[in-house]
């Protein structure tokens, strides 16, 4: 039963990629538990675009809506700009935002869009459907962190710092703080390490710093992204290889990472599998992306000034112990320490760090999908 003077939802939550949709389902009420609970219904559907989105949700959500009337629908939208960062109804104006920034997230929100106009199909526009957006975390960046030292027309323009994979911080920041239990808690590294990567500095629940930026293209090694490079190899490219600007696009977004550098995949299990089985390039895929994720965690480490915990998640996150290994093994003069065990056989939610470590290590399983009903179960409840 819910509590009084909350309400009941049935939300339907559609998390989308680029190349497959999770369907998660749920009826929310109060208390919101800080975990997951076990959804009443998913499904993941694998599409390529190969097939309109319509006909691809249609058999999935026809045997939901047979069973469970929908109340509302969330959708986790990559890229909002600047005049779209809190969970929002999707009205035609916030529909045409999400359109705008396409371009900058080219991957996801073309995807999302179609995800929302097949809704609107499937269950009728009563159905209140809701934006809930990957870079709503890290509003809180200050300018010194989000504005870029190019011509300061660029922030004008919109050229600044957004940060990306918010939905999953925000639920790895509030479990790590569960998890830690009093400890201290106020400064987290929040490593998200799965196709895409990025590296989050939390300060009190706050994002101070981020490694994406104005696209999910910068920062870390990713599994087919490149992430930071000399930009003037981008001038380079143009100038004398006589490269489009949709090429380079392609290069630098599906054809680098892990895949470009071993040129096996973008998979970490299958770069790692290679580089036992003696394949050099996979070995040095494998060690570029180790550094790079040193690297950029010791920067957020200066931005914090220390750090109580370093949170992994994501699928290599929560999965690839030899990273974790390989990664806390470079900040071992901090008296960080891991308990081998704990780390090779790391549970859903588990702390890896030695009992002494002075920095708390932790393993989390990323949970989207309920971080998005959660804010979708907030919007409704407020609008009454």
């Amino acid at each position: 039963m819910a509590e009084p003077g909350s309400i009941q939802v049935k939300i339907l939550v559609l998390n989308g990629g680029s190349s497959s949709f999770k369907c998660w389902f749920h009826d929310v009420n109060q208390p919101l538990p800080v975990t997951a609970p076990d959804p009443l219904w998913q499904k993941q559907i694998e599409w390529h675009g190969e097939r309109p989105l319509l006909e691809a949700l249609s058999p999935a959500l026809n045997e939901l809506r047979s069973r469970q009337p929908i109340e509302a629908v969330g959708h986790r939208i990559v890229h909002g700009g600047k005049a779209h960062r809190d969970t929002t109804r999707l009205t035609a104006e916030v529909r045409a935002a999400i359109a705008q920034e396409a371009e900058l997230a080219p991957s996801h929100n073309r995807f999302e869009l179609e995800a929302i106009e097949a809704v609107d199909r499937l269950l009728g526009i009563e159905v209140p459907q809701i934006a809930v957006f990957d870079t709503a975390f890290h509003a809180s960046l200050e300018p010194a962190a989000y504005v870029y030292p190019g011509p300061y027309g660029w922030l004008s323009d919109g050229l600044r710092r957004f940060g990306f994979h918010g939905i999953s911080y925000q639920y790895a920041a509030r479990r790590a703080a569960q998890m830690l239990d009093g400890a201290p808690a106020s400064r987290l590294i929040l490593c998200h390490l799965g196709s895409g990567c990025s590296l989050a500095a939390v300060r009190d629940g706050k994002c101070v710093d981020t490694t994406m930026g104005f696209t999910p293209l910068e920062g870390l090694m990713m599994g087919t992204r490149c992430g930071s490079i000399d930009p003037g190899i981008i001038i380079y490219l143009l100038r004398h290889c006589g490269y489009t600007a949709d090429q380079l696009d392609g290069i630098l977004n599906r054809e680098s990472g892990l895949k470009g550098v071993s040129g096996v995949s973008g998979d970490m299990r299958e770069v790692m599998a290679a580089a036992k089985n003696g394949n050099d390039r996979a070995r040095l895929a494998f060690d570029i992306y180790v550094h790079r994720c040193v690297e950029e965690t010791g920067s957020m480490l200066a931005v914090l000034g220390g750090a109580d915990a370093i949170v992994f998640t994501g699928g290599v996150g929560e999965n690839c112990a030899p990273l974790r290994e390989r990664v806390c093994r470079q900040f071992g003069f901090l008296g960080l320490r891991l308990d081998p065990l704990r780390n090779q056989h790391a549970e859903k939610d588990a702390d890896i760090a030695a009992p002494e470590s002075a920095v708390r290590v932790l393993v989390i399983h990323a949970e989207e999908d309920w971080e998005i009903a959660r804010e979708c179960y907030r919007c409704q409840a407020a609008s009454g």
